[in-house]
């Protein structure tokens, strides 16, 4: 029974590397767009699992593709390294950015959070000689020369990468603060738990996820602009994935992004102008009507099923 429950994990990693084998170079290109936005959906609810609700994915994911583009290009260094540098940034101004505004709770945290992208996005193209403005910077060429192949594989570690620092954060003490707070910040207090200090740390690693995801997608399409690496995209979709799924797990996103990834692909082609429309109805349809997501929803039924089949 220990043994089973391992089998759809290691079916998962057969078929993630496998996959460039079996397709071509637009499949590969879908599945690092999909990847991206597992990512972005990982760390989106590793900081829902302390009880806030943040929405500055977009922000520090267009924060670290600008980081790693200026200093690719002003420096020269390897794209390897700009990637790091842009998780690095995001880190950092998550860091700043949380000692200032986690003190609030509720919306007026998602509020703020939210505000982050537009405000970035502002400064940025204030200063065009550095930024480019409102048109961005484009990359003399893609990473890898835009091969798919060897993309996926880099996105793919990055993926990985997510869910074990989420694997981490459930199977430690991290997780147990985190619940706490989530469920009671007063019995969090008096239980000895340093409810701000987890807070930030928690806001500054995802943060620095987003950012780092933000750079390899930058040097995967090879540009960044104010529109582009700010969209909404990068905050609804990723959301879209995690509800989708079910929150406050690790692999909830990951089946919601799965789905969605492939999902949002066929809508930008069928509607390249609506989709978000889409998205934010997947949102509503799921907290209404389906709290726990698939995976919870499943899980229920196979828990159901076990139960009839033992009371016979």
């Amino acid at each position: 029974m220990r043994m089973t429950r391992y089998i759809p994990y290691l079916l998962g990693a057969a078929v993630a590397a496998t996959f460039p084998l079996f397709t071509g170079a637009y499949l590969e290109q879908v599945a690092v767009s999909t990847l991206l936005y597992l990512t972005l959906a990982v760390s989106w609810d590793m900081l829902l699992r302390s009880g806030q609700l943040g929405f500055g994915t977009a922000g520090f994911f267009g924060l670290g593709s600008y980081a790693a583009v200026l200093l690719f290009l002003n420096t020269n260094v390897h794209p390897f390294l700009s990637i790091a540098f842009g998780g690095v940034a995001a880190g950092v101004v998550a860091l700043l950015v949380g000692l200032a505004v986690l003190r609030l709770r509720g919306m007026y945290f998602a509020i703020t959070t939210l505000a982050l992208a537009g405000i970035f996005a502002v400064v940025l193209r204030n200063f065009p000689r550095l930024t480019g403005g409102p048109e961005g910077r484009m990359l003399p060429t893609c990473i890898y020369a835009g091969d798919t192949t060897r993309i996926y594989w880099l996105v793919l570690a990055i993926a990985v990468l997510t869910i074990v620092i989420s694997e981490v954060f459930e199977r430690t003490r991290i997780h147990l603060a985190l619940t706490s707070i989530r469920d009671d910040e007063r019995v969090a207090k008096s239980s000895g738990v340093n409810v701000f200090k987890y807070l930030v740390f928690v806001f500054a690693v995802t943060s620095a996820i987003q950012g780092i995801a933000g750079g390899t997608y930058a040097h995967v399409f090879g540009f960044v602009s104010p529109e582009g690496s700010f969209s909404a995209n990068f905050l609804l979709l990723p959301l879209a994935m995690a509800l989708l799924g079910g929150i406050h797990s690790t692999w909830g996103p990951v089946v919601g992004g799965l789905v969605l990834g492939a999902l949002s692909e066929y809508l930008k082609l069928q509607i390249p102008y609506g989709h978000l429309l889409v998205y934010g109805a997947i949102i509503v349809v799921v907290t209404l009507f389906l709290p726990q997501g698939v995976r919870g929803m499943f899980r229920t039924r196979w828990r159901q099923w076990i139960a009839a089949r033992g009371a016979r």
